[in-house]
This record gives structure tokens, sequence and C-alpha cells, in this order.
């Protein structure tokens, strides 16, 4: 049994998994637990920037997720109804800051599976899929989560609990935190395609396409097959039904918008959700800590949301091995300061200023922002700091700076 005591997880998704593997790497045993039974695999986030990509070297897991994925050098930014290229980034010009200059893309659950498997091979790991979370009870020393598996309820015994189940948290929810913020009128779309757009527009891996009328997102990923696909993200109208937004025709007229000869391409999954911009009043009660989607959400342009809980985890475990170690109990109000703050400053502003510039509307303000992003990828010194910012290096290290 680990000397440092047990942490209890729960949330089996990518988040939630690098939870547990740091935990597990720096002493702690670990329980996860699970309501779902198997890895889910519907298309979520995909994009894993320079910053998240050393903390999973940090965890011994980089070489086989490069392996499953795509290696995206550059990114780009489109006036979609000009069909013209405005700016494509080059991450090599970090080459200098990170081991990694340039980004991962590949499924979500690739991760959460590799994470498992060696989760698996580790002394003191408990993996219950198929439990879910009801409440926890916390005294002077520890928690105990009260969970329902396949045999009835139960009571699991740990030092302490982080939440890293989803935007719906139980977790939170439990503990009475406020989510705050705000929903988006409109939902996203995401189509997934077997026609290749790079082939057909000369796009990079990941394109950001500007339309004041219906703006898009566009990214390469794998497959389970590596056989390559693309994910396509559009708004919906407000006042568009589910059905109307995932029908044949729809998914063919906006496939086609993006390219004349996209909407003949193979569908092989569609998906629509509502977007959120929230952040939780708090992240911590306690010694029940929350990360991720639990502790905050925010629309998917950029492709922040998933490598910011990367981060919390990994902070709010070097935050816990400090303490375990001997360090004063008054450090464990660090990780809000930290992850908070700069969840707020970065990830929020960042993710609401990034749509706002895909979808304006004011042909001047839009000429400008265009003309902007041109003169920055042109310059290799504005394109260095606009990338330190969007690989979220400069939030890594604005929040080592948080004492």
């Amino acid at each position: 049994m680990s000397d440092h005591g047990r942490v209890i997880v729960v949330g089996a998704g990518p988040v939630g998994v690098v939870a547990a593997m740091a935990a597990a790497r720096r002493g702690f045993a670990v329980t996860i637990i699970e309501e779902a039974t198997e890895v889910m695999e519907d298309p979520r986030a995909s994009t894993f920037h320079p910053s998240t990509l050393e903390m999973l070297d940090e965890l011994g897991i980089i070489d086989e997720f490069i392996s499953r994925g795509l290696v995206a050098r550059y990114f780009d930014y489109w006036d979609k109804p000009a069909h013209e290229l405005v700016a494509r980034f080059d991450h090599e010009v970090l080459a200098e800051e990170t081991k990694f200059p340039f980004v991962v893309q590949t499924e979500q659950h690739k991760l959460s599976r590799m994470g498992l498997r060696r989760l698996g091979e580790m002394p003191d790991v408990d993996v219950r899929l198929g439990t879910s979370f009801e409440t926890v009870e916390q005294t002077a020393t520890g928690v105990v989560a009260h969970v329902r598996g396949p045999d009835g309820p139960e009571r699991v015994e740990g030092a302490w609990l982080i939440g890293c189940d989803g935007g719906r948290s139980t977790v939170r929810k439990s503990q009475g935190i406020e989510f705050e913020g705000y929903t988006w009128p409109e939902r996203f779309v995401v189509l997934t395609t077997l026609f290749d757009f790079a082939d057909a527009m000369g796009c990079s891996p990941r394109a950001y396409l500007a339309d004041p009328h219906e703006w898009t997102n566009l990214f390469k990923v794998a497959g389970d097959d590596m056989q390559g696909r693309w994910r396509v993200v559009f708004p919906t109208a407000v006042d568009e039904t589910d059905e109307e937004a995932l029908s044949d025709a729809s998914a063919a007229r906006r496939l086609a918008g993006v390219w004349p000869d996209a909407g003949a391409g193979e569908l092989v999954h569609r998906k629509i959700y509502r977007v959120h911009q929230r952040v939780a009043a708090s992240f911590r009660q306690g010694r029940v800590f929350l990360a991720g989607d639990a502790a905050h959400v925010n629309n998917p342009i950029g492709g922040l949301g998933l490598n910011c809980g990367i981060h919390d985890v990994m902070d709010l475990l070097d935050t816990l091995d400090e303490v375990t170690r001997g360090a004063e109990p008054d450090l464990l109000d660090r990780y809000e300061r930290r992850r908070r703050e700069l969840n707020i400053r970065f990830v929020q502003d960042q993710t609401v200023n990034n749509k706002k510039r895909l979808e304006e509307r004011d042909p001047a303000v839009r000429r400008a922002n265009l003309d902007n992003l041109r003169a920055t990828a042109e310059d290799p010194a504005r394109a260095r700091a606009f990338l330190r910012r969007t690989s979220l290096l400069d939030s890594v290290r604005d929040s080592q700076a948080i004492a």
C-alpha cells in the first residue's frame, strides 16, 4: 500500500485517466470510479497542444500517443466566402521553447484507452467501471465516497477525491458549487467525413474558416483505422431544429459551403450539442477538488478545454504530492488560485474571442481581423507570441508564477 494514501478519481475520461496516472506515478494509491462500462467513442476533443504534450511525456506515454494520431505542424485561418487562405501559422517557431513544436490531433478516447491499460499494469490502482458516484463524506484526514457498483452500494475510503466527471458533474453538484456562466443560443454540429479537404483545397490539418453567416472549423484526425477523416464543425441557426441540422440535406449543404465537392463525401458520423461558457464558483471544497469539464467548460474553438483540464490535474497532483510530503496544508489553496484564474483569463476569454473573430459581421472589423491575422503570421516575433498563447505555453508559465 502506498504511503501517500489513496486518491479517488471520479471519471475515466482523458482528464480522469491522466489524473490517475499522475497520482500513481507520484506514489499515491488510486481508485477510479466510472459510471460507463467502456470508453465512449463520441467525437469530442482532438487537438493536443505542445504544453500538453510535454505533460504526456512526463507520464511516459508520449511515443505511443503520437503514434496513434497525426502530427500537425501548421494551422490555418481562411476567409470562407472567398475560399481564400488568410494566414498559416507554423509551430516550428516554438522549437527553442518546447520539445514539441507541433500539435497532435487524435481522438480523446485513444488517450483514455492507453491510460487505462497503463493503469492496469500499476500497483495499488483499482479501476471500477460500471460504478456510479453518489456522494462523499469528509473527515479531517480523508474522504469516504459512496458509490453504486454492479453489486450494489459501496464505500470507498481515500485521502482525496478529484471530480473529473464532466460538465454535468455529480461531484460538483454534491458539493453545492455553482457553475457560473452562460449557454450559447446556437448549438454546434459536428460532421465527420472521409472527404479530403487538404487534397481539395490545400488547407492544413487544422483550419478555422471565418464567415459572417456560418463559420466552420476543420480538423483531420487519424481514426481508429489510421486512414484519416475530417471533423467539420458548424453553428446551427438559433431556430433550427436538431432534426433539420442533422439531416442529409443540411449536411450536404453545409459541407458544400466549405468546398463545392465536399457535400458528396462519405459521412461517417454526425452529432449536435449545446455549447457553454461556464466556470465553477470554487474548484475545491476541503479534500474534494474539481478538474476538467467538471470545473470549466467552453466552446471548442481553439482546442483549449481538454488541454486545460489536463493542466488542471497535473498541477493538482503536484500540489497534493507536496502537501503529502510535508508542505503546509494551506498550499492546497494554490490549486484554485492558479487554475480558476488561469481558466478565466486564458481559456474563457480566448475561446469567446476566437468565436467572435470567426463570426464577425461588420465588414470593416472583419477585414481588420483578417488583416491582423495575416500580419501576425508573417512576422516571426508576433507569430511566436501568438502561438505561445494559443498553445497554452504562456498559461503554464503564468500559472507557475502564482504562489
